[in-house]
């Protein structure tokens, strides 16, 4: 049994086969096609942020593959201490095929995932967010044709989104520049951690968005203060106003470059309009993607 609490739970051979799976999915899918291969499975969901594309998406997925879904929040589970994390876990696990988390706490997916007998997949922790990394994969394979050298720009925080895309491009022979104001980059740990597992990875740091760029085959972004950092949001603003992905930022990279963003948008703060509706935007498809990503993850990790 495999779980995915992030994307260290995969090897690159299981990032591509997934990422394959995902695609002869979706091109069936095109065509009208949705072969029920996870008939009778049941996907249990359990939530303690607040979601649009993840949840239905994963929701979506199931459905279409003939399976069916529950949804939870983490405190009608009882995980705000009415019961013990390990009895939830086992009894859960006992009713469902997949159960998919989104919570503040990463330990609370790892520890949650030792007592399930049955594959725990994070939707999204306050550290890791590896279905949004592998359908961001997915994503630019589709639109450039490969992953191999291409050179992701992030410019914004050194988040959950971007340290999950860090770990994506290092599986996937990706090149990625993360451009951070000073105080907002990569937590040492991690990229401790990232050089560990894989030596050869090509990360890079800057604090010039434009330096970042100038390069770049995509350049993404993400907002500014995520759920849990309101508070924070003032001094975040002024940290990041230098960062915002405009129209003059994209013209110093490459005319093909293309952008993308992981949704929700902040429109005029980390970008303007004239960039996301703009002709180099890939943001909705990447959006639709994660349902297309979901279905090759539910399909590859139940073994069908």
């Amino acid at each position: 049994m495999k779980h995915l609490t992030s994307l260290y739970d995969l090897n690159p051979a299981d990032l591509s086969a997934i990422l394959a799976r995902a695609k002869d999915l979706k091109a069936l899918f095109k065509k009208g096609e949705r072969p029920p291969l996870l008939q009778g499975r049941v996907l249990a969901q359990l939530f303690e942020k607040p979601s649009l594309r993840t949840r239905n998406s994963f929701e979506a997925a199931m459905i279409q593959l003939g399976g069916s879904g529950i949804f939870l929040t983490t405190a009608e589970a009882g995980l705000n201490g009415r019961e013990s994390l390990q009895d939830i876990a086992r009894v859960l696990s006992s009713f469902s095929d997949v159960i998919t988390m989104r919570t503040y706490s990463q330990q609370l997916i790892v520890d949650f995932a030792k007592h399930s007998s049955c594959p725990v997949i994070n939707g999204l922790s306050d550290e890791r967010h590896p279905c949004q990394a592998l359908t961001d994969l997915l994503t630019i394979q589709e639109t450039l044709g490969t992953l191999q050298d291409v050179h992701l720009a992030f410019v914004g925080d050194g988040n959950n989104v971007a340290m999950s895309l860090a770990i994506a491009s290092a599986m996937a022979g990706m090149k990625m520049t993360l451009a951070a104001p000073k105080g907002f980059e990569f937590p040492l740990a991690f990229l401790n951690g990232l050089s560990q597992r894989y030596p050869h990875h090509r990360v890079q740091q800057v604090h010039s968005a434009a330096a970042a760029v100038k390069t770049a085959d995509i350049v993404y972004t993400d907002v500014w203060a995520s759920m849990g950092q309101e508070e924070d949001a003032v001094r975040r603003m002024k940290a990041f106003a230098e960062f915002q992905v405009n129209e003059d930022l994209l013209n110093t990279a490459p005319k093909a470059a293309r952008f993308m963003h992981d949704l929700p948008a902040k429109r005029g703060l980390e970008v303007t309009d004239d960039v996301m509706d703009g002709s180099q935007s890939i943001v909705f498809q990447q959006a639709e993607n994660r349902m297309h990503l979901a279905r090759g993850l539910f399909a590859w990790i139940l073994g069908k």
